[in-house]
């Protein structure tokens, strides 16, 4: 829990309420520093902001002068950008409009995983050639060595990035990054995506054509914007304003696809909605995939590969949430084992095989959780480490990273989050240095704690409110959602929910009132014992069609008074994991009582037990063989809803990953003999005891080797036909790389399994 920063009285001039529209928004604009009618008035509605004109950014009209006359002379345009949302966007976007302006224009993202951030000099001399022009987006200001070498190749360099500069500027035809103005400029905060928006905008104006055919960027600027958490001041909030506008309407068949997948309405679209929606599909294809494909999910016109590329994004942002679980679990696990970790200003933590594509999601859950800035390492087998820091308000991460980096070898970022990398051997040291530093830099004008905006009576909670606070949307880094406070509640009765079992459903009763509070990721932690007081964010939820009043879970703090009398189900929990004959034990078990056994990855009449599929109610459970994952267990304990489990660790055949292929061409020749071809993906998991998304890949393997042929996909399952026709190798060489990938996630959650305490399981 949090210090509570309550809202101090500020004084809302009649002149504001009537701009702003309604007292309590009036409320919050003043307690933000918003006094003036006009400025409200800007910032509520962009027709009444005046933007910056595109050329106040340092060389932008010379970049855009130089793009102009690569289209006049046919040259070629070679785009670069970067893996992560505001890059993909930023690359679609300069893509987008440069083709329509009839130019010669190829783009690349590098492999997070293979080169990480920036241009690396292999992979630039191994596609610059023929590029007249190279065009950088959300990445470049700091590439002196890749730069100049392209330079020295007769090829024209062009910096598009937003990112803190570097001491020197590289050297470039142009480099356009709005850090090159005064901290208070109204463009000083343009992400990757914004800049790039800038640009064209003001290439279509040199070339004589109406400066607003940029607006249909503008879907990509807003998705951008969100993505990159950058601060909503001046013409950024702008764009983000009117992009949201654009994005609620766009004609991109790939954004369209990916809102149908993410079961987003894109008329009632958020900016929640990309933060947890859009933006980490975009994301998990940067962190585990190619995002050169996310360029052609934002820009092809066929929504048949639409479709097919969402599907693809869909899947790999499960497979980045079970990575996420499981790095998060053991970085717990660390701090469990020794609690000093938490004892600095910063918290540092290091594991071998933490997947770097996902570690950043994991500092900022655990920044979150611990309230200072989290840094974790991926411990590399070459003997370095690479790291993602994120960090809390009034903490340049990044600055205070860069005071250690005597002890780094590289380092780079934002304010609010940072990557490094250095050797193994330096992470205690640094964990020492950052910790002095983050204490020495931090601003002590940002008070530590949560801002509380208003205090309302829970009786008084309406739709009617949700669209009265909606006039300061949209909501992010620089403008937070808006956190009101009910006081003297009592908690009714408390649920788990969810996929993951990783939620919690409060009902909350006051003054004859009572309404559900959804607690994300409240399934880690206690509802309140006792009468309390609730922070909470209300939103409009459009849940199977239907509009209705939803409140989130902040924090709450009790209040002095006699705990109400609340029952709380328990599960008894059984470890028989390391029992050297645990078939007695089951038998034992068996013979006491009614048990749901669960057992996977035997031959048909020699299992102990059932498979997840047929598992039903029953007081006690037990898991006879690990399961492939953590979402397979949470499903299983809600399938089977026991008060007891038993966890033994009999690991069968069905645990070998060589043997998974094998079993599954087996499966499928069953399903094309017997079931016209229709397979269902949950009884395939169950049967070779493997997850859904490896199922799903190990499909495609054999489609690509010719086996079989996928004539139509869905969400739980696959119609298939008998198949003929190879794919080229690199495509099905591809497909067996996601596949060991996927069979080593389940081959490691397993060993997790076997070692982590009984509780972290269940």
């Amino acid at each position: 829990m949090s210090d509570w920063l309550y809202p101090k009285p500020a004084q809302a001039s009649d002149a504001l309420v009537r701009a702003a529209g309604h007292p309590l928004v009036a409320q919050v604009l003043a307690r933000r520093g918003l006094h003036s009618p006009t400025a409200a008035r800007a910032f509520l509605d962009p027709d009444n902001y005046e933007p910056s004109p595109s050329s106040a950014l340092p060389d932008l009209p010379a970049a855009a002068a130089r793009l102009r006359d690569a289209i006049q002379r046919d040259e070629r345009v070679l785009v670069w950008g970067d893996f992560d949302v505001d890059g993909q966007t930023s690359t679609s976007l300069l893509v987008s409009a440069l083709r329509e302006l009839g130019c010669d224009v190829r783009a690349y993202i590098p492999n997070r995983l293979r080169e990480g951030h920036g241009i690396k000099l292999a992979s630039l001399q191994e596609r610059l050639a023929g590029a007249d022009v190279l065009l950088t987006c959300d990445t470049g200001v700091g590439e002196h060595e890749a730069l100049a070498f392209a330079q020295s190749q007769g090829t024209t360099v062009l910096v598009t990035d937003h990112h803190d500069l570097p001491p020197e500027l590289p050297p470039a035809h142009a480099i356009v990054d709005p850090k090159r103005l005064p901290p208070d400029h109204p463009l000083r905060e343009l992400p990757g995506v914004g800049v790039a928006y800038k640009l064209i905008q003001e290439l279509y104006r040199s070339m004589g054509q109406p400066a607003e055919r940029a607006d249909a960027s503008l879907d990509l600027v807003a998705l951008g914007i969100v993505a990159d958490v950058a601060t909503q001041s001046g013409d950024t909030r702008y764009l983000l304003q009117r992009g949201m506008q654009h994005l609620r309407q766009t004609s991109r068949v790939g954004l369209r696809a990916l809102m149908r997948i993410a079961s987003i309405n894109p008329a009632h679209l958020t900016t929640d909605h990309i933060g947890f929606g859009i933006g980490p599909r975009l994301n998990a294809l940067g962190r585990l995939g190619d995002a050169n494909l996310a360029v052609e999910l934002l820009t092809t016109d066929d929504t048949s590969r639409a479709r097919i590329l969402a599907a693809q994004l869909d899947g790999l942002n499960g497979r980045r949430r079970l990575l996420t679980e499981q790095i998060y679990a053991a970085a717990q696990e660390q701090i469990a084992r020794d609690p000093k970790l938490l004892s600095g200003h910063a918290l540092v933590l290091s594991g071998p095989r933490w997947h770097p594509g996902v570690i950043g999601i994991v500092a900022s859950r655990l920044t979150e959780a611990y309230h200072r800035p989290s840094v974790l390492i991926s411990e590399g087998d070459d003997g370095h480490g690479r790291g993602s820091a994120r960090s809390v308000p009034g903490v340049d991460i990044h600055a205070a990273i860069t005071a250690a980096e005597h002890l780094l070898t590289t380092h780079g970022g934002h304010p609010g989050a940072a990557g490094l990398s250095l050797p193994l051997e330096h992470i205690a040291e640094f964990r020492r240095a950052l910790s002095r530093n983050v204490d020495a830099i931090r601003d002590q004008n940002v008070s530590s704690g949560l801002s509380l905006d208003a205090v309302l009576p829970w009786s008084e909670l309406s739709l009617d409110v949700v669209q009265t606070l909606s006039a300061l949307a949209p909501f992010g880094q620089g403008n937070p959602p808006v956190v009101l406070v009910s006081q003297g509640l009592e908690l009714v009765s408390a649920r788990i929910f969810g996929r993951d079992r990783a939620h919690r459903r409060l009902t909350v009763r006051a003054a004859g009132a009572t309404r559900e509070v959804i607690w994300w990721r409240g399934a880690e932690h206690a509802p309140p014992s006792g009468p309390f007081d609730l922070a909470y964010l209300l939103k409009a939820s459009d849940y199977r069609g239907e509009r209705s009043l939803q409140i989130e879970y902040v924090d709450a703090r009790l209040v002095s008074a006699p705990p109400p009398a609340i029952q709380t189900p328990t599960m008894r929990i059984v470890d028989r994991r390391a029992a050297p004959a645990p078939a007695p034990l089951l038998a034992e078990l068996c013979a006491a009582g009614e048990v749901s056994v669960w057992a996977e990855g035997y031959p048909p009449g020699q299992s102990p037990g059932q498979r997840r599929d047929q598992l039903g109610p029953a007081p006690t459970l037990a898991v006879w063989t690990p399961p492939p994952g953590p979402r397979e267990m949470r499903a299983a304990l809600e399938r089977v809803s026991p008060h007891r489990v038993y966890l033994f660790n009999v690991v069968g055949d069905g645990a070998d990953p060589g043997r998974f292929m094998p079993r599954l061409a087996g499966l499928i020749k069953h399903a094309l003999r017997h079931k016209q071809g229709l397979a269902d993906l949950g009884q395939l998991a169950a049967a070779s005891a493997q997850r859904a998304e490896s199922v799903r890949e190990g499909i495609r393997l054999l489609a690509a080797r010719g086996d079989v042929q996928i004539i139509k996909e869905g969400d739980t399952s696959i119609q298939l036909a008998p198949g003929s026709q190879h794919r080229a190798q690199a495509e099905i060489d591809e497909i067996e790389a996601r596949l060991r990938a996927l069979l080593q996630e389940t081959a490691a959650y397993r060993v997790y399994f076997a070692r982590t305490a009984p509780e972290r399981l269940v």
